[in-house]
């Protein structure tokens, strides 16, 4: 039997996601509601269908793909749609989001009779002729999407409640984004103060591995940095008002909405930024 699965967004990640269930077999919707002519074009390209509210209610399973601050309005959307219709999907939220923000959710969905999933995706979106990312899927209705493993997606299953994937992906995005965040900062403030060389020769020296990850996710962070704010403030909220690492992520989120802005108005912390990550790379190759 052929599933049916609605994907949304259709952003970068989701339509990626979108094509690679289709190549696998699976019937692909999508909302294109308030989209823009691009999003319309990049779902058609990734054979994704696009259907009513209605339409989307009414799928196997829905993947719930949208930046963290979306992620509650779309499943109060969802809830209204789904909880007067006659198919009761299974939902799976994919989001960036705190635990305190996923048990949200599970309880906008609980009422309409749909069983609900946890879930995280680590990782980029999926390419032709690579396995990831990663599905992290948690929860009582977890191996209900099972069947997702077998339409191309990389799924595992965490032997925990509603919680525990958003947890893992909580933890796994503090390290890896706020490494770059840190690095970002860092860049910066050596550039301003005239010792980007120095540092740039004393990261080849002694940390090497550290210098050519910069040169890669600093560029990439740049046109991401907007998308990461929220991210950044669900894991302050994930770590708690009471420990004082959240202020880390707080500022984190602070870092990137000044990147974001100067992406936006060409400001000079850009060039910064990428020449830090050049000069690193030129002195990898040399």
């Amino acid at each position: 039997m052929t599933l049916t699965i609605a994907v949304l967004a259709p952003g970068a990640m989701g339509s990626a996601v979108g094509r690679r269930l289709k190549d696998h077999g699976a019937r692909v919707l999508t909302s294109l509601a308030g989209r823009s002519q691009a999003t319309a074009e990049r779902a058609a390209a990734a054979g994704m269908i696009a259907a009513s509210d209605a339409e989307i209610a009414a799928a196997d399973i829905i993947l719930s793909i949208v930046p963290p601050g979306e992620a509650v309005a779309l499943a109060e959307r969802l809830a209204r749609v789904i909880e007067t219709g006659p198919k009761k999907p299974v939902i799976v939220d994919c989001n960036a989001v705190n635990v305190e923000t996923i048990e949200t959710i599970a309880r906008l969905v609980a009422p309409t009779g749909a069983q609900f999933v946890d879930g995280a995706i680590i990782g980029l979106p999926p390419k032709p002729g690579t396995k990831g990312p990663v599905f992290h899927v948690s929860g009582a209705a977890a191996r209900e999407v099972a069947g997702l493993g077998e339409l191309g997606l990389d799924l595992h299953v965490i032997d925990g409640p509603v919680g525990a994937a958003s947890a893992l992906k909580m933890s796994y995005a503090g390290v890896n984004k706020g490494f770059t965040a840190l690095g970002a900062a860092m860049a910066l403030a050596a550039t301003r103060a005239g010792a980007a060389d120095a540092m740039l020769a004393e990261l080849a020296a002694s940390q090497p591995q550290m210098l050519a990850r910069l040169q890669k996710a600093l560029p990439d962070m740049i046109p991401k940095a907007y998308r990461w704010v929220a991210e950044m403030r669900e894991i302050s909220g994930f770590l708690g008002p009471d420990d004082p690492a959240s202020l880390i992520f707080e500022g984190c989120a602070r870092l990137f909405e000044h990147i974001a802005r100067e992406n936006e108005t060409g400001g000079k912390d850009i060039a910064r930024i990428m020449a830090f990550a050049e000069a690193g790379r030129a002195r990898a190759d040399a």
